[in-house]
């Protein structure tokens, strides 16, 4: 959500960062892994958008509507510049809403993060956070284990702060022209379902952020994700920027294609005749 006015940007912006959890921090900060928009690793970007799914302004208000800001095509190609309107090319998603984008080469697994997604936060502490999931197929979808520590014994509020080093997993942890990276190896674990070395689809989706059991989202530890609520605006929910690419699938040699295929003709042939005789 980006239609603050520009003294309370700065106020946040200027906000005390308190360090309490076990992550790592913001992205300058000693130990962060927040990975640079302009990082030499990124060699694709997203190119496409298989589905948008808008979530309400406010998931307790659904008078409000929906959030509406941007489209699909915003969260195309690298991640916007430093200008205003670089910034605000974004698609925004709203209470639980969802977007899933695919690519030209799919996505495969690599030593260290495979995959980053961008925010566009102009502050390290104001975070909207989304879950992320990726399929090899586009049907069977699959979430990367998060972790948030945040407590929540109170709500945080619409212009309030979230500390980075409570946040394990989840996108939008840092600000703008920084973004979170994926590692496809953790979901080794899924087997046949889901093949890590041939991701097609990523799907990002808001985690609504209010602590009102009714409403609220949860991590893979059973924890509510406390995060900006409410933001009742065209812009409400997490705000995505981009999608980079670390390793992309090395295509399968047309020649090693062909013998494959050779192969499984001789085989049918050595079948047919064996049914003959």
């Amino acid at each position: 959500m980006k239609t603050l006015a520009l003294s309370t940007g700065l106020l946040l912006a200027s906000a005390p960062l308190v360090v309490a959890g076990p992550y790592p921090g913001a992205a300058g900060t000693t130990g962060s892994d927040a990975i640079h928009m302009n990082d030499s690793a990124f060699v694709a970007w997203a190119t496409g958008v298989s589905e948008l799914v808008r979530g309400y302004a406010d998931i307790a208000n659904p008078d409000l509507g929906y959030a509406s800001f941007g489209s699909g095509s915003d969260a195309l190609g690298p991640v916007g510049g430093d200008t205003s309107d670089d910034v605000y090319s974004t698609v925004s998603l709203g209470d639980g809403g969802w977007i899933t984008l695919t690519f030209d080469t799919p996505i495969r697994n690599g030593e260290g993060w495979d995959f980053a997604v961008f925010e566009n936060s102009f502050s390290d502490t104001f975070l909207e956070l989304a879950f992320v999931e990726v399929s090899s197929n586009g049907t069977d979808f699959f979430r990367f284990d998060s972790v948030s520590l945040t407590p929540v014994t109170t709500q945080i509020g619409g212009f309030s702060h979230v500390d980075p080093t409570n946040i394990h997993n989840l996108a939008g942890k840092y600000r703008q022209g920084y973004g979170v990276g994926f590692d496809l190896a953790e979901l080794s674990f899924v087997g046949a379902a889901l093949d890590i070395n041939a991701v097609t689809h990523v799907r990002i989706i808001d985690v609504v952020g209010t602590i009102d059991p009714t409403h609220a989202r949860y991590d893979s530890l059973g924890n509510i994700i406390n995060d900006p609520y409410s933001t009742p605006f065209s812009t409400g929910g997490f705000d995505l920027d981009a999608i980079g690419v670390r390793y992309e699938a090395v295509p399968e040699p047309a020649s090693v294609a062909f013998l494959a295929g050779l192969s499984c003709v001789s085989l049918a042939w050595i079948r047919r005749r064996r049914r003959v005789t």
